[in-house]
């Protein structure tokens, strides 16, 4: 039987306004500002130092804060911390499940202390242990868990009251391919059921893969936000970059292709490439190669590329980052060792 989460009352699962944190003399949080859709998977980017653990302990009601308003599913988390506690769901980058216990055991002790009966709490581990593939494995001491069944097993004993909001922090560090594949599709069936997910992850195709959103965080605040194509639109717009097999005709390329699209293209001389910034890079692809071929200008590669997440984190975070990307992305307004994190 599927345990819905509760209902909220609008559309804002999240939010948060001027959160401050100080560690000693040091800001981790510096007016963080934060707003989450409900339903949403909401990725929260930046470096080590940037404050994101900090926020996650400050919004899970783990970290006492300075300054500043939150709320969680409409409740305020300074005010009511054990309200909000019962509408959350927490995966840290530790793992929280008991070594010496089995797989089912682990569950269904989370689910009694929950509060769940005894006999509900076995029929919800049966449940999760299946939605997570662990089933074969239910039986078996966590201490001879792979890391991918051992993080899988974190997130499930996380979901044995499904929660409003569920807060992952960097979920899949440490596993291989196949064992981020399969914490993805888990993340994707959560948020599919209805439960808000904040994301915190150094992986930017991780973001990109799952975020519906995301907020870029340094050194204590949101410096941007957007859907991971937003970001990267605005970051600089598609290039288009062609190859030209001969090289006395590079200039005259350079000239029929930027006329193509009315935007001025550059020549690199030494890789024989004229490269051209476009707004729409799929629609600009016919009017340059029909431009070649009307000149019978031999193409030896033609590309479309696009700004990637890694492109816009490294705008806009660390030394001598812009604070905003270019054509103004709002900034909008989500566990890393916590001391490491908050310094």
């Amino acid at each position: 039987m599927h345990m819905n989460p509760p209902t909220i009352p609008d559309s804002t699962a999240l939010r948060a306004t001027g959160l401050r944190k100080r560690y000693g003399g040091e800001h981790a949080l510096d007016g963080f500002d934060l707003e989450v859709g409900r339903g949403h998977v909401h990725g929260l980017l930046g470096p080590n130092g940037a404050g994101k653990t900090t926020a996650v302990r400050c919004l899970t009601t783990l970290t006492d804060l300075d300054e500043g308003s939150a709320e969680i599913d409409g409740i305020d988390v300074r005010r009511h911390p054990s309200r909000v506690r019962e509408r959350i769901g927490l995966v840290g980058q530790f793992h929280a499940v008991d070594e010496a216990l089995t797989a089912h055991q682990n569950l269904v002790l989370f689910a009694r202390l929950s509060g769940v009966s005894k006999a509900r709490a076995k029929r919800r581990a049966d449940e999760l242990l299946d939605s997570f593939e662990l089933t074969d494995a239910a039986s078996r001491a966590v201490s001879g868990f792979s890391g991918g069944m051992r993080r899988r097993l974190d997130i499930a004993a996380s979901l044995v009251l499904t929660p409003a909001i569920l807060f992952l922090d960097e979920p899949t560090t440490g596993l291989d391919p196949r064992g981020r594949a399969t914490v993805w599709q888990a993340v994707r069936e959560i948020a599919a059921g209805g439960t808000t997910v904040l994301l915190t992850t150094q992986y930017l195709d991780e973001a990109d893969q799952l975020a519906d959103r995301v907020s870029v965080m340094d050194h204590g605040k949101v410096v941007a936000e957007g859907t991971p194509e937003e970001l990267k639109r605005r970051l600089g717009g598609d290039r288009v970059a062609v190859v030209i097999a001969e090289a006395a005709r590079l200039d005259e390329a350079a000239e029929l292709i930027g006329r193509s699209v009315g935007a001025p293209a550059a020549v690199d001389p030494d890789t024989r490439t004229v490269t051209v910034e476009v707004v729409d890079g799929q629609k600009a692809l016919a009017p340059v190669v029909r431009a070649l071929d009307a000149a019978a200008l031999t193409v030896d590669d033609l590309a479309l590329r696009r700004p990637t997440l890694d492109e816009v984190f490294l705008h806009l975070t660390g030394p001598g980052a812009t604070t905003t990307v270019p054509a103004a992305v709002p900034a909008a307004t989500a566990r890393t060792h916590d001391t490491e994190e908050a310094r």
